[in-house]
């Protein structure tokens, strides 16, 4: 594999990018960059996902799989690195701006020197504006929030606390007139707490595939693109089936950790689960409960 860190002048970046001010005369690339005929999409998140929120983000890639879509993230622990990973994972273009210089012994997260290096053999690269021995700072990941913002037509925010730095990068998609996605998440985390303030906002809310195509300006039938989140509100569902579902979206309970969060009785919550398995909303799994 070909790891030499090339020198990429202004005039070769990507025709979106360059549409922003403030940038850096040059950067430095790994691997190389798609072409303008492919729609970016930035996808970030916390860094203390849930499986919710991981799942969530799987299933929409998974339907983004054969349109000319680039996935750009942050390489970052949590949302960051499960969104380049899957994008690997269903063949999908993917690129990297680290908080941190491309030098091996300093790029950030070390964890992730791994990842960095699969997104290169997929196709994709890693870029950064900073010194190849420039560590990660306080200061590196607001600039590279900016540029991953700058070269996507979209963002797409899966789970962020409140003063999270996640949602530096919408503000910045925000300044520059791209259009913002979110993943409503369930009212008892506190990673919906970003989500939720984008919709207050005006962020378009994303539950398939589907919403993310349509917003990137595909044309599809929306029976083509299977769901990605069920839409519980259009269900029949009782309150207590309701809270149980929530309860799901956010991580995966046994029976006595539900019992716990609800209050309910040991035989009363047996029904509901009981119902909501045959309707084929949840599983179980080793005596672990999921949304199905």
């Amino acid at each position: 594999m070909n790891i030499e860190i090339n020198r990429m002048e202004k005039e070769q970046y990507p025709f979106l990018l360059r549409q922003i001010n403030r940038l850096p005369k040059s950067m430095d690339r790994i691997g190389q960059i798609p072409s303008d005929d492919h729609k970016f999409l930035c996808i970030v998140g916390s860094r203390r996902n849930t499986d919710y929120g991981k799942e969530a983000c799987d299933k929409l890639l998974s339907g983004l799989k054969g349109y000319p879509i680039v996935i750009v993230s942050g390489l970052a622990i949590g949302i960051d690195s499960i969104a380049h990973e899957s994008a690997i994972r269903h063949s999908i273009k993917t690129i990297a701006f680290p908080g941190s210089g491309l030098d091996h012994r300093v790029l950030y997260p070390a964890i992730h020197r791994r990842l960095a290096m699969k997104i290169v053999e997929s196709g994709g690269a890693i870029v950064s504006p900073f010194a190849r021995d420039q560590r990660g700072a306080e200061w590196t990941f607001p600039v590279r929030n900016r540029l991953m913002a700058g070269i996507s037509h979209a963002t797409l925010i899966v789970e962020a606390k409140r003063h999270s730095g996640t949602l530096i990068t919408a503000d910045y998609a925000a300044e520059f007139g791209r259009d913002i996605m979110t993943v409503p998440g369930s009212i008892f985390s506190d990673n919906s707490y970003g989500p939720h303030m984008l919709l207050r906002r005006g962020a378009i809310p994303v539950s398939t595939s589907a919403d993310i195509l349509e917003a990137l300006g595909f044309r599809i039938l929306r029976d083509q693109t299977e769901s990605a989140l069920p839409n519980f509100a259009e269900m029949s569902l009782n309150g207590d089936e309701k809270i149980i579902i929530d309860l799901l979206r956010s991580e995966r309970l046994s029976t006595s950790q539900i019992i716990d969060k609800t209050g309910h009785s040991a035989s009363h919550l047996s029904s509901i689960i009981s119902e909501l398995e045959l309707r084929g909303l949840i599983a179980e799994n080793d005596g672990v409960y999921r949304l199905s």
